[in-house]
This record gives C-alpha cells, structure tokens and sequence, in this order.
C-alpha cells in the first residue's frame, strides 16, 4: 500500500509502511548508512503526515517484515492482546499522540493498554512527538518489578554496579563493587560483563558475587552477562545464578546474529525461574538492546533502526524481565553520530519501552571517536530521570576499562537523587543506611 502527501507544491509518495516509517524518522546517521533516511526535511515532514492520518489498526495488517519470514513478526501478532487495544483502537497514529499528552490517559490506563501495543504503533507515534512529549508520556508510565528488592515505583531511581575488569580480575572487581556499594549503586543488580566468556570465569564470577551479596545480606541480585548458552549448563549444575542475561534484537537474523532465537530464552527463562532464588518476587531475566544492533548484522531488512530497536521490546517483553535496557550510544557514531541523536535516541527507547509495559533503564553512553561528550551524558541522565527512568549504569569514573566506553559513574546517581529527591529500592535503602556509622 502506498502513500501520498503534498507539502506545497510537492507530492511525496511512500511505497509501503516500512518506507512511510523510515521517513518519518528524525535524522540520524545509521538510516543514512542504510539508504532508507528522508533525503532532506520537506519528505520527512510529509512523511509524518502521513503517519499521522494513519489508523493504529493498519499496523495489525501490514508488518513491516512478513509474519511467514520472521519469528519476532509472528510473536508480535501471535501474542496481540485483542481486549487492552480495544480503547483505543478507533485513533488514527496522531490522534493517539494527542491522547497520550492528554489527562485521559493515566498512569493506570497506559498499563491497561500496554499489551494491546504492537512496536510499530509505539514506534510510529514516536516519531510524531518532540523530547518532552517523551519526557512527559514516559513520566506518567510505572513498571514495577523484584526480584530480592522492589525496583520501578515512581520516586525511585537505581543503578546496575557495573564493577567490569579487563582480565576479571577478582580484587579489581571487589574494589570496584564496595566502591560502588559507599555510593549507594548497586540495588538495580551487581552485573559484570566478563573479559572472557566460558563457563570457568562465568562460574567463579557468579560464586564471587553470590558469596559477596550471601555475607553481607544485601538485598539486591547478581548477574554474570555471559551468552545465555553458557549461563544454562551453570543454572543446570546448581550455579548460584540470580539474573539470565542476554542482548536482543528486533528481527529474527539480528537474534541469529547474537546466537539466540525465541526457543532459547525460553528454555533459558523456565531454569532461571525453576531456581526460586528471588526473595520478593521471580522477575528473572535481564535483556539489552540497542539502536543500530540490526543495521550492524544486516539484519534490519530495511527497517528504520528506532522501529527495529522496538520490535526488540516485544520479545523482551514475553519474557517479564527484571531489567530492560538500551545501550543508548554503545555501537558508535555509524549508528548515533552525536550528543544530539544520542540524547533523541535515549528518550525515544526509554519512552517506546515504558509504553509497551517494560521497565526500562538506559545506559547512558558513548564511544570515544563518537562527537559526544561527558556534558551530553549529563544532560540525557537528567532528561531521563525527569522521565522516570528505572535505573542507569554506574561504572568507576565513568570509563569503563574492559568495554572500553563511556558511561555514567557512581557518582552521577548521587547527583540526580539529590538533584530531584528519587531514592533507592526500599529495601537496599534500609539496609545501606543500616551500615552507616552511628
């Protein structure tokens, strides 16, 4: 199906949805590098205007990849829930953007329809709103979820301790766990991204941080971010694994890329929760993601990266995770060329994430050769946290030695509690302030 529209005396025509979609994007690198960006402002304006009068139930219809060819497009539709898409399911992709910044769609009401979202539709709307249209929907969506603390109540704010170590090191390590623990990181999880990934170093990593949250009672969970192939025979022997972590991507060959499908995960998620290790509840896998991971395994199939990065969500979303979150400016600049597509892209994922019902943290993040600086990360933290984003990233200094990128460090979550009084999860709160000295 195509579309049309005339901006003076200019007709654009889009030959299909996924051309329609891509159009309409707000600029960035990564569509250029694909061939599919509007060639200048004028196409992308009429772009948007067509995706405006479009009715949300086209996008039950017309998929952007076949459902024949592509497991995530099957699961998208397979698992549609009818019934939370019926009220609004009358609205046209603007109209739906208007209702959002309305006072009709509560905090209670987002929840209610946040099943009956397919990506596209997130991720169409999207591409209608400015930054604080963003900021504004996303602040109104709560998304609570625990594991042995309670995570995502409005007026928290937490941190994954990324305590990362070049050669996994198990001093460097623990120096950089009890350093992130005296600035209050750690109550999202304790995850290393270890140097080597097998199952030696996954398993005394994992032993090392359940030894280290067991004896001193802290009430948060651990995460090893191996491939989930490595962490299933280690959940098989009795490991003490808390989280299954693994990256994702928004097409069935972006997954393939990353050595996973639907099959996987699955059998994955039920040996995680068949462990019963969470205190407080068994949300139990932790997932990321990021704009540019399908382009970069030529794997999008012409899809724009921002709807690819949000059919990402569907499928964590299956899966009831503890903890969501893009790698906002990881890939580098090919992908997210600045501060300012990086700032764009960070609210439009933890916007498109919290709409379809994820908890969604984001790393804030950039590569050294991107044109990015530590002052754009302040800048999309403090966005963020206005937005109600779950939790973020603390690394030492900000600099991660092992990944070789840069982050948010400890210090910056101390910042923004205090900036915008956001605390901590009750539980890892209580407990830190246990073991202040009297």
């Amino acid at each position: 199906m195509a579309f049309k529209e005339t901006i003076g005396n200019t007709t654009y025509s889009f030959d299909n949805l996924k051309e329609l979609l891509a159009k309409a994007t707000p600029y960035r690198s990564g569509d250029v590098l694909a061939g599919i960006a509007a060639s200048n402002n004028k196409e992308r304006v009429a772009a948007q205007y067509a995706l405006a009068s479009l009715p949300l139930k086209h996008f039950l219809s017309h998929l952007v990849i076949p459902y024949e060819t592509d497991e995530i497009s099957r699961l998208i539709i397979d698992d549609f829930n009818e019934s939370a898409f019926h009220p609004i399911s009358h609205l046209t992709v603007g109209d739906f953007r208007d209702w959002l910044l309305s006072d009709a769609a509560t905090t209670q009401i987002l929840k209610n329809i946040s099943l009956g979202l397919t990506p596209e539709m997130v991720a169409a709307t999207c591409k209608l709103m400015r930054n604080q249209d963003l900021i504004y929907v996303a602040s109104k969506c709560e998304v609570p979820t625990a594991f042995r603390n309670s995570l995502g109540a409005k007026g928290q704010f937490s941190t994954r301790l990324q305590p990362n170590h070049p050669t996994d090191n198990a001093t460097g390590i623990a120096a950089a766990i009890l350093d992130g623990l005296l600035l209050g990181n750690g109550d999202a999880v304790i995850g290393i991204n270890p140097a080597t990934d097998n199952l030696k170093t996954t398993e005394a990593l994992l032993h090392m941080l359940d030894g280290i949250i067991q004896q001193n009672e802290i009430p948060t969970q651990s995460c090893v971010l191996s491939h989930v192939t490595t962490m299933m025979p280690l959940m098989k022997k009795g490991a003490p694994v808390d989280l299954v972590f693994q990256s994702i991507g928004g097409t069935e060959a972006t997954n393939k890329s990353f050595g996973v499908n639907i099959s996987i995960l699955e059998e994955a998620y039920h040996m995680a929760l068949s462990l019963k290790r969470g205190t407080v509840s068994n949300n139990v896998m932790y997932f990321e993601t990021g704009q540019g991971s399908s382009l970069s395994a030529n794997a999008h199939h012409g899809v724009d990266q921002q709807t690819c990065e949000v059919r990402s969500y569907a499928l964590a979303r299956k899966f009831k995770p503890l903890l969501v979150n893009t790698v906002v400016g990881f890939i580098g600049p090919e992908y997210l060329y600045d501060g300012k597509q990086i700032t764009r892209a960070g609210l439009e994922d933890h916007f498109c994430g919290k709409l379809m019902g994820l908890p969604m943290g984001v790393d804030i993040c950039y590569t050294n050769h991107a044109e990015a600086d530590q002052d754009d990360m302040d800048n999309l933290l403090t966005l963020l946290a206005t937005a109600g984003c779950n939790y973020i990233i603390g690394v030492p200094g900000a600099d991660d030695i092992m990944l070789n990128y840069q982050s948010t460090s400890y210090h910056d979550a101390a910042y923004i509690r205090k900036l915008l009084n956001l605390r901590m999860a009750p539980e890892f709160e209580k407990w830190l302030y246990e073991r202040l000295p009297s």
